[in-house]
């Protein structure tokens, strides 16, 4: 009976043990945050994970420019559309998408991904729905906390994504 106490114990501290570990892989190292708006009848939403500069160098640093960056922190970005929005050309219809970026010193390209629900450093480039030009700038003073905003303009909306000294935007206009 001591044999298959001590057994049931082992594997029951393994069991445990597997569990811990993946929960420390999912714990969250940043705060979260839900962006909504409603733009030309359409309602956005962005939620992702804002991590801290804390002095360190984010774009060429921290971020590598030209590699597909998670843009935020822990699970990764979702954004949901109630109507389709075009971002130049390129339609993305109503829907659940995962939203990524490719900075780069001079421009930035935004990620559309159809993939759901995973943690933000599984990527799946055959996910990809669309891939957007941005426009990037600087900043108009240095920003600690990873921000996304979606911003309503007399055009449409615009998807800016701003951390250290960068912003980076893409404009939209609801499909009609």
């Amino acid at each position: 009976m001591r044999i298959h106490v001590a057994k049931g114990l082992v594997v029951g501290l393994m069991v445990v043990g597997i569990g811990v570990a993946l929960d420390a892989q999912r714990q969250r190292a940043s705060p979260h945050e839900k962006t909504e708006a409603t733009i030309d009848g359409a309602r956005i939403s962005v939620e992702y994970g804002r991590p801290f500069a804390k002095g360190r160098q984010i774009f060429g640093g921290l971020v590598p420019f030209g590699k597909v960056w998670r843009t935020g922190a822990d699970e990764a970005t979702s954004f949901v559309t109630d109507k389709a929005l075009m971002f130049g050309t390129l339609e993305v219809p109503a829907g659940a998408y995962t939203l990524f970026t490719i900075p780069g010193e001079k421009e930035w390209t935004l990620v559309v991904n159809k993939q759901t629900g995973q943690w933000g450093t599984q990527y799946a480039e055959a996910q990809d729905l669309a891939r957007v030009p941005m426009t990037r700038g600087a900043a108009a003073a240095a920003v600690e906390q990873l921000t996304i905003g979606l911003v309503d303009t007399p055009a449409g909306g615009t998807l800016k994504v701003e951390w250290a000294d960068t912003n980076a935007t893409a404009d939209f206009v609801v499909k009609k």
